[in-house]
């Protein structure tokens, strides 16, 4: 079998859900190796969610932000390479991508990206973290590899970065989901919810503001983060990182699930909350906006649009049930990730057919 090689810096949350979902379901055909870093929102636990046949090395040098480290954590990612050598190698977010693509070389191996985001595409940045990141993401498609985005509007992005580009929009693993009650909606009481890490990509800000906006509701923020501070409203619970089917009980004890990001890639808590029939409220950057229409939830353009939503939603103006009802639908039609592992063991083997004839013809 050939040797598949995932490595994923950032290993938590919505990337955390995809990595398992997509490694444990190519298992038959590769001899799959997972290269991750621990951060604190990974599962303690994580190994148990993953196939045994899986090969896993932990990085000594991960850490979220840019520092000097980042140079150990490139030679580490080298020897594993070197060491390992695979057959094809996946990286996923941005400073796995960049370091790994630093790392590979196409005539030696297949290399796929897929950002999971693109971080030049947040709101609030200055032009010149745009321009840098972009710069980066540029120079990288450059050097080597395959992008996959995860969305529609991510594939546009990439397709101005390179060529090389396909489409696999992410998708849930409905069968690995808990079976949970479908909860009933008291109109005077709603309980709204989000889920991730508590960080700028989220934008903690505008969660506040809204939950400000209605001191009697209940707001909870599924996750933890170094923006912690930013939720002061007396009115929002912050649970702290849960083990996944805990955050999900959580999740469905609400009515409304809120995502206020700055960027997105396709998030999975969004995808997650739509199979579970919450009313979902989401900011209009890509990601959300490929996902969520007006007949399966709401796209808002700033705090009033939020505020207006649930104004019409507490004063019963809001067909809820055809909502819930199509955003499950889509769920099903759209988003099966049985058809993802599918399309990623298609592309694999796509590539990997016609490396081998360019490598013929040179013989």
């Amino acid at each position: 079998m050939k040797k598949v090689m995932h490595i994923v810096e950032a290993f938590g949350g919505g990337v955390f859900t995809f990595m398992v979902d997509l490694l444990n379901s190519i298992v038959e055909e590769y001899d799959v190796i997972l290269v991750c870093a621990i951060r604190p929102e990974t599962p303690k636990d994580y190994k148990t969610y993953l196939h045994k046949s899986i090969k896993i090395i932990e990085l000594k040098n991960g850490g979220r932000s840019i520092s000097l480290k980042d140079f150990k954590l490139y030679f580490e990612i080298r020897e594993i390479i070197k060491e390992e050598n695979p057959d094809i190698v996946h990286l996923h977010s941005s400073k796995a991508g960049f370091l790994g693509r630093l790392c590979c070389n196409d005539r030696e191996r297949e290399v796929f990206y897929n950002p999971h985001g693109y971080s030049f595409l947040m709101e609030d940045a200055k032009n010149i973290q745009k321009i840098m990141y972009k710069s980066i993401e540029w120079l990288s498609s450059k050097k080597c590899g395959y992008i996959v985005a995860c969305s529609k509007g991510e594939y546009k992005e990439a397709l101005k970065l390179s060529k090389k580009s396909f489409l696999i929009s992410n998708g849930i693993n409905t069968k690995n989901l808990p079976t949970l009650k479908e909860k009933d909606i008291d109109l005077r009481n709603l309980k709204i919810c989000t889920l991730g890490r508590i960080s700028l990509q989220k934008n903690p800000e505008s969660f506040n503001e809204i939950a400000k906006r209605f001191p009697k509701l209940q707001f909870t923020w599924i996750g933890e983060g170094e923006l912690k501070s930013s939720l002061t409203s007396p009115n929002i619970k912050i649970t702290g990182w849960l083990e996944k089917r805990q955050a999900l009980k959580v999740m469905n004890e609400n009515d409304i699930f809120i995502l206020t990001s700055l960027w997105e890639g396709l998030p999975i808590a969004l995808l997650e909350a739509m199979f579970y029939k919450k009313i979902c409220i989401v900011s209009n950057c890509i990601g959300n906006k490929d996902v969520i229409n007006k007949e399966n939830g709401f796209i808002c353009n700033s705090l009033e649009d939020y505020y207006k939503t649930i104004y019409e939603i507490i004063d019963g103006k809001v067909d809820i049930k055809r909502l819930k009802e199509n955003a499950y639908r889509d769920i099903h039609l759209k988003y099966s990730f049985t058809a993802v592992s599918q399309k990623y063991m298609s592309l694999y083997k796509l590539i990997g057919k016609v490396i081998e004839r360019q490598a013929f013809s040179k013989t």
